[in-house]
């Protein structure tokens, strides 16, 4: 009963059109902003800040641009790892040899190098798709892996290509302490968030969802596939980039081209298929599902062993963990395909008509 849109009419297209039609979805994005920015911050620990909400934002943002090309306009990606590796030591180069650079601006100047590489590897989809194309982006991640390893100028003549930055400072506030990075993090992720959400809900949205359901009768009615594809993957290799460039400044300090291995590009991948392809909202749950299951995990074994008198070693956790995480993956690919944000979504629709049949 308290979910429902009876008596909320709309007088123009642009109150029809908004992000948030119902007023309780509304009201429910407000607590949830205000829940994260003021009430998190005064009741979580440093640890639970440093193991799981950090990673969970960061993730979420990288995410989030993963399914932009994946979810929204169709084009398999394995070379996220290498977006968010080019986004973190392209903030990392400006950053040191620019003098006085400020870390905002040299985020931004990371995603754009991750534009750059992802527009680049990204013409391949104008020839090849499906499994060809997912092959064509992970030679992006080896080519990263050889780039960052061989080039030292990239590393600042570091010889195992391991860098760091410190004194971290936005608009004079040092950004030290784990509460300053979770609201660093935070902020960044609200305003890439809202901003992707319009695009997805614009034109060039519209074009990207035509390419991913049919491309050739999106050509037929007009619109471009090389304009689409390729603006697809600058949008999303823009946002991994900035989210490897916070994975590495805020979240790790000092990285090596090992942090952004093929292993993480699989696990954002992941992230979109078990939160749901073409969702904003997907990219949150996944995101969530893949940082705190392995937490959960290592602590909830352990404990489920010990109620049998039985010891569970590191090793034998880590291979549980894995053999857990795969089965679920394969689950929500049988079960549910689109994943935990259609989960959501029905459970909206049948809020909005409880306690009637439908």
């Amino acid at each position: 009963m308290l979910y429902r849109e009876n008596g909320q009419f709309k007088t123009s297209y642009r109150a029809d059109q908004q992000i948030f039609p119902i007023r309780q979805d509304r009201l429910f994005m407000v607590l949830l902003l205000v829940v994260a920015f003021v009430v998190v911050p005064g009741l979580a620990s440093d640890y639970l800040f440093r193991a799981i909400l950090i990673p969970f934002l960061i993730m979420s943002l990288a995410a989030l641009g993963v399914n932009i090309l994946v979810g929204y306009c169709g084009q398999i990606s394995l070379g996220s790892g290498a977006f968010m590796a080019v986004g973190a030591y392209g903030a990392f180069n400006f950053f040191v040899r620019v003098p006085g650079m400020p870390l905002i601006p040299a985020l931004i100047l990371g995603g754009l190098c991750a534009t750059a590489f992802g527009i680049l590897f990204g013409l391949p989809s104008l020839r090849v798709k499906g499994l060809y194309l997912a092959v064509a982006t992970l030679a992006a991640q080896f080519f990263s892996d050889w780039m960052f390893l061989r080039i030292k100028w990239l590393t600042n003549d570091s010889p195992s290509g391991s860098v760091g930055v410190s004194g971290l400072q936005v608009f004079g506030l040092p950004i030290e302490s784990a509460v300053s990075r979770y609201w660093f993090c935070l902020a960044i992720l609200v305003v890439i968030a809202l901003l992707a959400k319009n695009l997805v809900r614009s034109a060039i949205g519209r074009e990207w969802m035509a390419i991913r359901d049919m491309d050739v009768a999106a050509a037929v009615i007009g619109i471009r596939p090389m304009y689409a594809k390729l603006s697809a993957f600058a949008v999303s290799s823009f946002i991994v980039g900035v989210a490897g460039a916070l994975w590495a400044f805020v979240y790790l300090g000092t990285w090596e081209p090992a942090a952004f291995s093929v292993d993480l590009s699989f696990r954002l991948l992941f992230m979109v298929i078990i939160g749901g392809l073409g969702s904003i909202m997907g990219a949150f749950f996944g995101a969530a599902f893949i940082v705190v299951l392995p937490i959960a995990l290592s602590q909830l074994l352990p404990a489920v062993a010990g109620l049998f008198g039985v010891s569970i070693s590191t090793a034998t956790l880590s291979h549980a963990e894995l053999m857990i995480f795969g089965a679920l993956i394969v689950w929500f690919l049988v079960v549910e395909p689109h994943g935990l944000a259609r989960l959501w979504s029905t459970a909206k629709q049948k809020l909005r008509l409880w306690p009637f049949p439908h």
